[in-house]
């Protein structure tokens, strides 16, 4: 049995998807508990996953370097956003479902149109891996947490760092 290492409900909490050491993600439905999917196609774990606020798409991370878009209804990988060169650490939707960002091993983040899968940004500025990333409810910020002790925040429209917060382990 593999470890199951992220979770996610959708939005009308009748599915839950998990992300697994064995670089698959699973639906499973919250009533029945019987298993929906099983979303196959990276090649290293799944330790990252997210539905958009529709429910109707689940986008993966993995340690395999890339993201996966997933169409939840016919349960087939919409594309791939290829691009960091390590491993992928967090991904999210923002609110409105037009953008994913991701955060990876390579010290950045990168903005990703949600239609396309295009990459629209690379989001540098971090000296270590990136290990979460998350938007405002407005889509307008992006969050980014890092291993060198910070986290910064960009804009999503301009892709310039705002600000950076320091201070854990200071005191």
């Amino acid at each position: 049995t593999a470890e199951v290492v992220c979770l996610a409900f959708n939005p009308q909490s009748t599915l839950v998807a998990t992300g697994s050491m064995d670089a698959t993600a699973k639906l499973w439905d919250v009533e029945s508990g019987q298993e929906v999917a099983t979303l196959a196609g990276h090649t290293a774990e799944v330790l990252s996953l997210c539905f958009n606020t529709l429910g109707n798409l689940l986008v993966t991370g993995s340690f395999d370097h890339t993201a996966a878009v997933w169409d939840v209804a016919s349960k087939r990988r919409v594309y791939t956003l290829i691009g960091h060169m390590g491993e992928i650490s967090n991904v999210q939707f923002n609110w409105d479902c037009s953008l994913i960002v991701s955060g990876s091993m390579d010290k950045t983040c990168k903005l990703w149109e949600a239609v396309s899968g295009k990459c629209v940004a690379t989001l540098v500025g971090h000296t270590q891996e990136v290990l979460d990333v998350c938007f405002d409810l407005s889509g307008q910020l992006i969050a980014s947490a890092s291993a060198d002790g910070t986290a910064r925040v960009f804009s999503a429209p301009t892709h310039q760092c705002l600000v950076t917060l320091k201070g854990h382990g200071a005191e």
